[in-house]
């Protein structure tokens, strides 16, 4: 067997096993926590007294005006110097709900805003509240239109979580690199690590395919039921 493939079958279930433990769930809770964010931003945006939108817009300004990366260094190396500390987990997941945050309220907050004013009248018309017509004629609207746009967003914060690694977090990329330190063998580590990130985003963009058309077979039943 050549070096080069004995290498990456010795290294792959460590590699994988960084992946289970520590890329899978930052990646899940971060969106999760971020698709929070972002919808209550969004929100904010769309329909809040001007203070609270001034907020909004804001915080969306900054986290897109900023690379990620610094925005972890600030969380994990420098909030320690007026007296917050954090481990390292939970830096990167506070880090990447925030960077989600932000661009998941402008996907979402284009969504909302596509929906025709008469589905507003319309709910509003049947008696329901504001909060009534928000959850059970907009959003299912607008989720059709957000779904390709946030799958999307969901695909590359599995390959961003690998910047955790620059502040200790030991995912999958830092394993790689734990792995190259003992080795010397960086290419052949690095390229395996790399394929194991583009398995896990191909499932994912044919999951977000399915989804799609799914979502797509919905608005057709709908536009059909009117």
């Amino acid at each position: 067997m050549p070096h080069w493939l004995q290498l990456m079958m010795d290294s792959l279930p460590t590699l994988l096993w960084a992946g289970v433990k520590f890329t899978i769930p930052l990646t899940l809770l971060s969106f999760f926590f971020g698709l929070i964010l972002g919808l209550a931003t969004a929100v904010a945006r769309l329909f809040s007294p001007m203070p609270l939108r001034l907020l909004a817009r804001f915080y969306v300004w900054v986290i897109r005006g900023t690379p990620l990366l610094v925005q972890l260094f600030v969380i994990f190396y420098g909030l320690p110097s007026v007296g917050i500390l954090l481990d390292a987990f939970s830096a990167a997941l506070i880090g990447f709900t925030l960077n989600v945050g932000a661009y998941t309220s402008e996907i979402i907050r284009a969504a909302i805003s596509s929906v025709p004013k008469g589905q507003w009248e319309a709910a509003f018309s049947t008696g329901m509240s504001w909060r009534q017509a928000m959850q059970r004629t907009i959003l299912p609207q607008a989720s059709r239109v957000a779904v390709p746009p946030l799958s999307n967003t969901f695909i590359s914060l599995v390959k961003d979580t690998s910047l955790a690694a620059a502040i200790t977090v030991p995912e999958l990329f830092q394993s790689a690199q734990r792995i190259v330190a003992t080795t010397y063998e960086p290419l052949i580590l690095y390229i395996e690590a790399a394929l194991i990130y583009l398995a896990l985003s191909s499932v994912l963009s044919n999951l977000q395919s399915r989804l799609e058309v799914r979502f797509a077979r919905y608005g057709g039943m709908m536009e059909t039921s009117r």
